[in-house]
């Protein structure tokens, strides 16, 4: 079994980190986010570093050691960092660009396929057929990420559809004659 919540998480330079009560924030140069440190999970912060432990020695708290753990990590290195998600748009007249804070995509349909973008992600559109989703949340960029994946998801034969940067799709065998 892993053992990684036992190291003390250091800040990374310009990153600090305050505890009040069973609330964590930390704070960079991208931003600011928020954790609330589960009851089972003592933290503290001191010589430049998260210290978390284990209140008790249920399963449950050992689970949420790790996972505390590593939400402080991606936390850490989302206020540094952030993190981008790139989409790939594949299929002839398939493009996106976007309208203000829309992101505004022609995939096939009757219509236009409008998404708002949420407040702390940035959707960005460097060429028609490529969409950068970037910010400090990793779950946020993930989850926007996976919402403009499943407006058109792509199909086995031609491989036409929004789909992540380096992923392969299992293509699949026409018809025979």
């Amino acid at each position: 079994m892993s053992r990684i919540a036992k190291h003390p998480i250091k800040l990374p330079e310009g990153v600090d980190a305050k505890l009040v009560g069973k609330k964590l924030t930390i704070k960079g140069k991208k931003g600011e986010l928020h954790l609330e440190v589960c009851n089972d999970i003592n933290a503290e912060v001191k010589d430049g570093a998260v210290v978390l432990t284990k209140a008790n020695e249920t399963s449950f708290a050992r689970a949420m050691w790790g996972t505390t753990s590593s939400l402080v990590r991606g936390m850490m290195k989302g206020v540094s960092e952030g993190f981008q998600k790139r989409l790939v748009i594949d299929g002839v007249g398939f493009r996106a660009q976007m309208q203000g804070k829309t992101l505004v995509m022609q995939l096939g349909f009757s219509h236009d396929v409008r998404y708002e973008a949420p407040q702390d992600v940035e959707i960005k559109v460097p060429k028609p057929t490529e969409i950068e989703v970037s910010g400090i949340d990793k779950q946020k960029v993930g989850q926007v990420a996976a919402e403009i994946f499943h407006l058109k998801k792509p199909e086995p034969y031609k491989g036409k559809g929004i789909n992540y940067e380096g992923r392969r799709i299992l293509r699949k065998e026409g018809k025979k004659k």
